[in-house]
């Protein structure tokens, strides 16, 4: 527990839009993993993303997924990255 990292990260879906219109939200997630990949210098098998950041990417369908998304990754001393929604406080 000591060695925990956690951060707040503003992570910008636009390039989703680049994606043919029936695979814009999948594209999302995708660039969702990469962001916290690039940002916590993880491999993609160590990322894990909360049911309720996939929900918030879903949410209006597979064809407009959000322009950004804020979400906090905390680091695990193992290596393993928890992505989750970030609250509206922090």
């Amino acid at each position: 527990m000591a060695d925990e990292v956690t951060r707040i990260i503003v992570i910008p879906l636009r390039d989703a839009r680049l994606a043919p219109r029936s695979r814009r939200t999948e594209r999302a997630v995708k660039e969702v993993r990469k962001a916290i990949m690039r940002h916590m210098k993880v491999d993609a098998e160590h990322v894990w993303i909360d049911k309720t950041v996939n929900e918030k990417v879903w949410e209006n369908g597979i064809r407009n997924p959000p322009t950004k998304i804020t979400v906090k990754a905390v680091k695990f001393d193992d290596g393993l990255v928890e992505v989750s929604l970030a609250d509206k406080k922090e």
